[in-house]
């Protein structure tokens, strides 16, 4: 048997996970753009798509073709690219650590974003501020995290998980501080439901400035995944079998934060994928990085546009997918503990 083609996991060839994981998830984004307040036929759905390359006559009311582009194409995308993102990213961070409890939400990236946006919305109301100061708080509450972590040398997993609650802890009251002070009737609206996390907003402007950020941390983890693992066996070992150890960390670390900040930007604070779908993706392929990423992606992918669809159809308001991410992900993530065995 070729090794690539090796039953690992749930005892399904990878070929053939990747493939039927792709399926679904197309499955899973025709569903979401025919789901709504105005129902779309799929086959409605593939001419219209289709009329953008082809010179196909509308056989359709106006209105459907705007409702697709303008408005359930964007979050589909966002979609896409957010729960690929958040998953890739938790994954990378618990293979750098050697750590399963660690995700960009532990590690207070996702807190330190959320106060670089709540700033953005109070002072500037700029999608494009909203992304410089997500990306720059991200960055320094992970590095905070790791810096704090390191000045004790006994047990550097459990003082990474407790630095990064200290640090969380610190920028999320910064964030309530924020929120005293806002206006009641304009800006403190818009940063609270900003940080329950919602793809409401998200546009083709918006994603053609934060969508290129995150596609490229995605691509740059991806290429690198295999050196993940020389990570994963410890620095010394890396930098036996040449790994330029400080140079690979950085990266990672900032392609994760990277990734973590330009998705807080355009769709607030969604917690439990970037801990959660790593562990899914470890139950199907193994801790292996060069298939675990992949994997990853298109489970966090198919598992936020699923939320996401169900968030906007299930009430007549939308609910915020940040709490139906947590009421899903925390009862999916103590059974996965009880499943799992125990250690990294």
């Amino acid at each position: 048997m070729n090794p690539a083609e090796k039953r690992i996991g749930i005892g399904i060839a990878p070929a053939t996970l990747m493939i039927l994981l792709a399926a679904i998830l197309i499955i899973i984004c025709i569903t979401a753009l025919m789901l709504g307040q105005l129902r779309i036929p799929p086959m409605t759905i593939l001419e219209i798509l289709a009329s953008r390359v082809f010179p196909i006559e509308p056989t359709w009311e106006p209105t459907l073709e705007s409702v697709l582009f303008d408005v359930r194409l964007p979050r589909l995308l966002a979609g896409l690219l957010v729960g690929a993102g958040l998953s890739i990213s938790g994954a990378a961070f618990q293979g750098l650590f050697r750590n399963p409890l660690v995700s960009p939400h532990i590690l207070g990236v996702s807190a330190g974003a959320g106060l670089g946006a709540a700033l953005a919305i109070l002072f500037f109301s700029s999608i494009l501020a909203i992304q410089v100061l997500s990306f720059t708080f991200g960055l320094a509450a992970v590095l905070m995290t790791v810096g704090l972590a390191r000045v004790y040398r006994t047990t550097p997993v459990l003082m990474l998980v407790l630095s990064g609650i200290i640090v969380g802890a610190l920028f999320s009251a910064c964030t309530s501080l924020l929120k005293y002070i806002a206006d009641p009737l304009n800006n403190m609206p818009s940063i609270v439901f900003w940080l329950l996390g919602s793809l409401n907003n998200a546009s083709n402007k918006d994603l053609a400035i934060v969508g290129p950020v995150i596609l490229s941390g995605i691509i740059i983890l991806l290429l690198i995944r295999w050196r993940i693992n020389l990570l994963a066996m410890g620095e010394e070992n890396a930098r036996a079998l040449g790994v330029d150890t400080g140079r690979l960390t950085a990266l990672i670390i900032i392609c994760s934060t990277m990734i973590s900040a330009a998705s807080v930007s355009i769709s607030g604070i969604i917690g439990w994928i970037g801990l959660v779908i790593p562990h899914i993706g470890r139950l199907l392929v193994g801790p292996d990085n060069k298939r675990l990423l992949p994997v990853v992606a298109l489970v966090g992918a198919s598992y936020l546009i699923t939320v996401d669809t169900i968030a906007r159809t299930a009430m007549e308001s939308e609910i915020p997918i940040g709490i139906l991410t947590a009421l899903v992900g925390a009862p999916i993530f103590a059974y996965l503990l009880k499943k799992s065995r125990p250690g990294w």
